[in-house]
């Protein structure tokens, strides 16, 4: 006889560039953490706060959850764009009404840019040694 436990939370994962975001909302809950700390002392850029945000505006549902975030890789940027990215998804398995909407915005594209691997007889991945005459 097994018994299954209720989960208590919706799950979502986010991904932009080479960052992943595992994001768990609570409803009932207030405050956004991200890897323990809060959004606004881990993002300290405005548009970094403002893209973790967007979906949980753009739905009108601020207060209603507590949002607890794991993410790695890459940089700050690309971090919110992940979170970002996966608070779309758990809020559309919470409630599939809101993916038209989320949808629209571009908030459940995976943003798929990723760095140009540097290529041999090259510097960067583009860029050429430097021409000498002599």
């Amino acid at each position: 006889m097994a018994t299954t436990k209720e989960k208590k939370y919706i799950e979502g994962i986010g991904g932009r560039k080479s960052a992943t975001a595992r994001v768990r909302i609570t409803p009932g809950e207030k405050g956004i953490k991200i890897n323990d700390v809060d959004y606004k002392k881990y993002f300290p850029l405005v548009r970094q706060q403002i893209a973790v945000t967007a979906p949980l505006k753009l739905t009108e549902t601020s207060d209603e959850f507590g949002i607890s975030v794991h993410v790695k890789g890459s940089g700050l940027s690309g971090q919110a764009g992940a979170v970002r990215h996966g608070i779309a998804r758990a809020l559309v398995k919470w409630n599939e009404e809101l993916r038209k909407k989320l949808k629209k915005e571009g908030f459940l594209t995976r943003d798929s840019r990723m760095v140009e691997r540097k290529k041999y007889g090259l510097r960067k991945a583009r860029r050429r040694p430097q021409w000498s005459k002599r």
